[in-house]
């Protein structure tokens, strides 16, 4: 099967940029409050219910898996570009870090009780998030739980020809509104619990938002 040209084009750029990523990027500890507090909601909610392991999906170099960890996640990493692996493994020799997609996770059918999608979602074109959604659906246990954390807009679609570090990149990023991106993980077959939506910060352009999410319990008969 042809790889789809968006998949090539977020490997190719973010194998580019890894390593001015690895720099640029805060980590977790040093985000805004309600970021931190969002993140720390969704550990102690995946930790409690304890329904089994949580993949963090377009995890990157690993710094956000590695923040749920040290909050006691059992958490591993799975990114789309080989070079953001490799630093990731490098970094957190302790935890496991795979190449994979979105579209098709090398993950089982529920085989997780949670999955983090933070700031990786939006390269996705909009036609194909609903594989994406519906992967998520399929890979939660029941009673399973998603974050998902992004850029939102109204319906903008941004093509940057520069990345981190100033290097050429050819990735998309499609910008949806939250009642969008709400509506779609609905249609997969998720219930929405909760959804945050940050306003630009002073001197910053975009606006984010945060869904949480749940995969509905079987019937009791």
């Amino acid at each position: 099967m042809t790889e789809p040209s968006y998949l090539a084009a977020i490997r190719e750029s973010y194998d580019t940029v890894a390593a001015d990523y690895v720099q640029l990027v805060k980590n977790p500890a040093e985000l805004d409050p309600l970021s931190r507090a969002m993140l720390a909601a969704f550990a102690e909610t995946v930790r409690t219910a304890g329904l089994g392991p949580v993949a963090d999906l377009g995890c990157g170099p690993g710094k956000v898996t590695a923040y749920l960890a040290e909050l006691r996640v059992p958490v591993f990493g799975i990114d789309l570009s080989p070079r953001m692996i490799e630093l990731a493994r490098r970094a957190h020799p302790d935890l496991t870090f795979t190449v994979g997609s979105m579209t098709a996770p090398p993950i089982g059918d529920e085989e997780l009780g949670g999955i983090l999608a933070y700031y990786s979602t939006h390269h996705t074109p909009p036609d194909q998030l609903p594989v994406v959604f519906g992967e998520f659906h399929r890979t939660l246990v029941p009673g399973g739980h998603l974050m998902l954390a992004g850029h939102v807009g109204d319906e903008q679609l941004v093509r940057p020809t520069h990345g981190y570090g100033g290097h050429l990149v050819s990735y998309e990023s499609h910008l949806l509104p939250p009642d969008r991106i709400a509506e779609l993980l609905t249609r997969a077959g998720l219930t929405l619990t909760a959804r945050l939506v940050l306003e630009p910060a002073e001197g910053a352009k975009r606006t984010h938002a945060v869904f949480l999410a749940r995969k509905p319990e079987r019937p009791r008969h």
